[in-house]
């Protein structure tokens, strides 16, 4: 068999690069003797010597079909088809014979190492790792790596999500990680990335090209299924998976990250590498990064939401509490892999840290203090004092109220209307036939009212000029409290 003259070629190359012969026949996936004939002869070739048969000879040809239709057939599926054809021939000679076939086809497709200038190219890609679970919650999690081409220096932050944002948020890291940025930056055909292909035309994705303005970087997108145009970052990610993560736990997030954090420092960016023979921290020492833009885009998720009667905003499959007072308002939502912060006209109301579980209230002591405060606050108002002065009924249904998050003032404000229209005693028993049902609302008392009450005759008093004097109302007097006195009094005379 001849080796293709490319990969004689690049035997010489790694060798006049100072390459070991081991070394060489890893790299290029040949045998050490191999690199050896041909260090010493190129144009040497394999006598063609006549060969033992074999069992497999009178179906080669039916292989090969079958490897045109799909090249990574397994050698299980091919002696189904064998044995149905009358091979009687074991798994393991099939085996060995598309080792050979697809070890000759590699050699048919050798791609020449391109090393990259210091300070020119960045490569990144996503790998996926399993798990965490929070609680009863799965989460997936991924690593995106980013590896300098030159050095071979490498960054990794575990997340939970492939996100637009999130990919921004991990670059921003990376930047600030090697303290600045490189011309380029390599990137599959991601949809972060890459909206759309056409042969060479490519359609960048809009957010990603107005992330990596201010950095002044170019983006580079591989074409579809070469792996060996960004083989920097696959290294890099294969290396992470087996060389990182046998044989580790991880709490959450955030402990992912410390472990990769002090990985990174102690064993992959200081390991001799065997592409350049070098540390990869040392030969960073060449690189000149451009420096930072002083003033860092904000990266972070963002959603604009609502702040619901229970004051509280939904985020990602949970509810996070605000200020009482923000209730109603829309606000301005930003998360990044620790925090949660809600923001009012760009003022920040609340920060909560992040919660990986789903289903979660996440509330601060503070914002229920200050809910409290509102509600005893409320007590004090004249319409809900007047309402609360009609009987314990009244109360009740007051603190149904607030329970229900209805607004208190507006919905008080409504039944003081309905007991001037019907009388003390109809709203009296609309409120305990509505509060039997759980129902809490003006609109339940006001409903029971005209489907079973007559409105009193009604003579509005008269009208005063000072407006604050027409809306005075007194609170109902308790009976109650007048029988007690004339019973204590009686008892006395006695």
């Amino acid at each position: 068999m001849k080796i293709d003259s490319h990969i004689i070629f690049e035997i010489h190359r790694l060798s006049d690069l100072g390459y070991k012969q081991r070394k060489i026949a890893r790299q290029l996936g040949i045998s050490r003797p191999t690199v050896r004939k041909y260090l010493e002869n190129p144009k040497r070739e394999r006598a063609n010597l006549p060969g033992r048969p074999s069992k497999l000879d009178p179906y080669r040809d039916l292989i090969h079909q079958m490897l045109e239709k799909d090249p990574d057939v397994s050698a299980p599926v091919v002696l189904q088809h064998l044995t149905a054809k009358g091979f009687d021939g074991k798994v393991t000679i099939v085996r060995d014979y598309l080792r050979k076939q697809r070890g000759q086809k590699a050699f048919g497709q050798a791609f020449l190492r391109i090393e990259s200038e210091p300070a020119e190219q960045f490569q990144i890609d996503w790998g996926h790792f399993g798990h965490i679970t929070y609680g009863e919650t799965r989460r997936k999690l991924y690593a995106l790596a980013v590896v300098e081409s030159f050095s071979r220096m490498i960054y990794v932050e575990f997340t939970h999500s492939q996100k637009q944002e999130v990919l921004h948020q991990c670059l921003l890291h990376a930047f600030s990680f090697f303290g600045g940025t490189a011309k380029q930056i390599v990137v599959d055909n991601m949809l972060t990335a890459v909206t759309e292909r056409q042969g060479n035309l490519i359609r960048f994705n809009g957010h990603f090209l107005e992330f990596l303005r201010p950095f002044k970087i170019t983006p580079v997108a591989c074409h579809v299924r070469a792996a060996h145009e960004k083989g920097k970052i696959e290294s890099a990610i294969k290396y992470l998976r087996y060389n990182f993560l046998p044989l580790r736990s991880f709490v959450d997030i955030v402990d992912a990250n410390l472990q990769v954090r002090d990985w990174l420092h102690q064993v992959a960016n200081v390991r001799l590498h065997q592409g350049t023979g070098c540390r990869p921290i040392d030969r960073f020492d060449q690189v000149q990064l451009r420096p930072l833009p002083s003033l860092l885009p904000d990266c972070r998720e963002t959603s604009q939401v609502k702040v619901y009667k229970d004051f509280a905003v939904r985020f990602d499959a949970n509810t996070y509490t605000t200020p009482p007072w923000v209730v109603g308002k829309l606000v301005t939502v930003k998360a990044d892999s620790t925090t949660v912060s809600v923001y009012l006209n760009q003022k920040r109301v609340a920060v909560h840290q992040r919660s990986w579980e789903r289903k979660k209230r996440i509330e601060l002591p503070d914002h229920r203090d200050q809910v409290k405060k509102l509600q005893q606050k409320l007590w004090h108002d004249k319409n809900v004092a007047a309402f609360s002065s009609m009987g314990q009924p009244a109360v009740a249904y007051l603190k149904g109220l607030l329970e229900s998050k209805q607004p208190i003032r507006k919905t008080v404000a409504k039944l003081l209307a309905l007991k001037d229209q019907y009388g003390s005693a109809s709203v009296l028993y609309a409120i305990s036939k509505a509060a039997f049902f759980n129902a809490y609302g003006a609109e339940y008392i006001e409903n029971i009212l005209y489907q079973e009450m007559t409105p009193k005759n009604h003579h509005p008093p008269v009208q005063l000029k000072n407006e604050a004097l027409n809306n005075i109302r007194l609170n109902e007097p308790c009976l109650a409290d007048y029988d007690a006195y004339i019973v204590k009094r009686g008892q006395t005379d006695g």
